[in-house]
């Protein structure tokens, strides 16, 4: 019956709206007698097919267009009459529209939903495309690039938050490993087409070929269901009390009995960043995530000078090896996969995590990043020095980067818990602001230094940040006991911790196996979603869920959970000390 359900429905029909089929049967109610999702229901996200879920994750993927132009520089310098270091603007104002656009585009989605934000920020990104393509003068090029990546922010600031509507905790961690090497993918793609596109025609063949993947996922886009849990509830609830089934009449959903307004997310969304983002491990992290996003955007313009400038190659082919960076990031994932597994067995044994479990793996990027910057920059230098030299470095400095960054992500999630939404906000605005600076220092950079200069400069700068993930893993449990951000409350076992999650939630036992299962996971959402379960943004409390899927407070109850986690690190010392005496 499923099956013929699913079929049936139309594309954007999930949930599903057969009026007979609601008529016929009886609302699921939580314990506040709200509606809620019944246990395998056909209209909860988590329980599409892989395939539907997976093809959501391929819409709003739009990582491509961050980089694509930066094949084509030379072309548009000598079309607009300016130098090859302005047109880095063109990658630079992109990303400063990704700093820019996650700060409205977050708050929206948790108020109105994921669709209809996807629908009308895709199409502004289409709109602003055509400007790109078709502009008469630089001016124009540099607006439109800025609108577009205001708009295309949309999708990838949302993109944490769609995976936890879609996917349990146990499959979560491989969904995000995957999006982080999309996310990888996809700029390290653009210039590969574009530098052909000079080569055989010319800069505006980049946009036109942005136009063509655009236009193909903006009819993709219209497919797109809602997934945030709350706002399908919602719309439920609505279609129910205008079937008017006996006895429910009046059935609402979580959402339309909390007091939760707009202008309270916007408050939450733009101020707590700032605060956590000096806290030691936030600014710490930040620095460290900065600098290796920084160079991701560097190599766009490294790689042309090492192989094109260096070596002659023309722009088509001297874009070719930034493929390897695509094979780096496959083989960071597959280690990703490896340790999420591994770890998910330990936890069945009755492991329990801490958030500085998290860092082995940033530990190994680090020293892998410092390492292949320099393999890079010195087998870069010398012509005489095979090509595949270079391009091998690039593969595992790529990796590194992964790794660097999925861990890091993963670190502050545990770590700020019912925070973390705003500690992401913090780091992806700081990242995103030193990757668009990149490519406006980076030529003048290395003709000053050179190559092999250049990239040790880039290497020392690795091998002084290599000691984060190792002090963290030593200190890092001290450092969170003093900051009010960080709860620290002595966690009790796993299993029991899981036990009374699921009551305090009503979750049954299939959820609560699902929230002890969540330490395995590499995810970026938080540790203590699960202690919500599938309920999330349903809570029936005055709990709001953010755009990366973590429960945060309303400004309202800030200070009531800050007093809270005190209270709690207190009573853990003072247990300490008495067992102690």
């Amino acid at each position: 019956m499923d099956r013929l359900e699913r079929l049936l429905s139309r594309p954007t029909a999930k949930p599903y709206r057969s009026r007979d089929l609601e008529a016929s049967e009886t609302p699921f109610l939580n314990a506040n007698g709200h509606l809620d999702f019944a246990p395998d229901d056909v209209e909860n996200p988590k329980n599409w097919s892989k395939a539907r879920r997976c093809s959501v994750l391929m819409v709003v993927n739009a990582t491509f267009a961050s980089s694509s132009p930066s094949g084509c520089f030379e072309s548009i310098a000598n079309d607009f009459g300016v130098s090859v270091e302005a047109t880095g603007l063109v990658i630079t104002l992109f990303l400063l529209g990704y700093c820019f656009g996650p700060l409205f585009w977050a708050p929206l989605s948790e108020f109105y939903g994921r669709r209809w934000l996807f629908y009308y920020s895709f199409t502004g990104y289409l709109a602003f495309n055509f400007l790109c393509a078709f502009t008469p003068n630089f001016g124009g090029l540099l607006v439109g690039r800025f609108l577009t990546g205001t708009f295309v922010s949309s999708a990838l600031s949302n993109a944490p938050g769609v995976l936890a509507d879609l996917w349990g905790p146990i499959e979560r961690g491989n969904a995000m490993a995957l999006f982080a090497m999309m996310t990888f993918a996809g700029p390290a793609l653009g210039p590969v087409i574009s530098g052909f596109l000079q080569v055989t025609k010319d800069w505006r063949w980049s946009f036109y070929v942005l136009l063509w993947l655009g236009g193909v996922t903006e009819v993709l886009m219209f497919t797109l269901p809602e997934t945030l849990a709350s706002i399908v509830l919602y719309n439920k609830a609505s279609r129910l009390r205008k079937l008017k089934i006996p006895g429910y009449e009046d059935v609402k959903a979580p959402v339309e009995v909390t007091d939760r307004t707009l202008m309270g997310i916007f408050k939450v969304a733009l101020l707590r960043p700032w605060k956590i983002l000096i806290d030691p491990i936030s600014f710490l992290v930040a620095v460290y995530v900065s600098v290796v996003y920084c160079l991701l955007y560097m190599l766009f313009t490294i790689y042309p000078i090492v192989f094109q400038q260096k070596r002659h190659w023309n722009a088509g082919v001297g874009e070719l090896p930034l493929i390897g960076t695509i094979v780096g990031a496959f083989f960071g994932g597959m280690f990703v996969f490896w340790n999420s597994a591994r770890d998910a067995k330990r936890t069945l044994a009755g492991w329990q995590r801490k958030p500085e479990d998290r860092l082995p793996v940033a530990m190994t990027g680090g020293v892998g990043f410092m390492i292949c910057m320099f393999w890079f920059a010195w087998s870069g230098e010398y012509n005489s020095v095979h090509w595949i030299v270079p391009t091998i470095a690039g593969v595992f400095l790529s990796s590194s980067i992964l790794l660097i960054f999925v861990a890091f992500i993963n670190y502050l999630t545990d770590t700020y818990l019912m925070y973390a939404a705003s500690a992401l906000a913090a780091n992806t605005i700081a990242r995103s602001a030193a990757g668009a600076a990149a490519p406006l220092f980076t030529q003048y950079m290395f003709n000053a230094l050179g190559v092999g200069g250049g990239g040790s400069l880039i290497g020392g700068l690795a091998a002084l940040l290599a000691p984060i993930p190792f002090i963290f893993y030593w200190k890092g449990e001290s450092i969170r006991v003093k900051s009010k951000f960080a709860p620290t409350a002595p966690a009790p076992p796993i299993a029991e911790k899981s036990e009374q999650n699921g009551q305090q939630q009503g979750l049954n036992g299939a959820q609560a196996r699902d929230v002890q299962s969540l330490g395995s996971t590499v995810s970026t959402t938080v540790s203590e979603e699960v202690a919500a379960g599938r309920a999330g943004a349903i809570a029936d409390d005055d709990q709001l869920r953010t755009a990366t899927g973590e429960i945060i407070e309303t400004e309202k109850d800030l200070e009531k959970h800050q007093r809270q986690n005190h209270d709690h690190s207190s009573n853990g010392h003072v247990v300490k000390k008495e067992t102690d005496g």
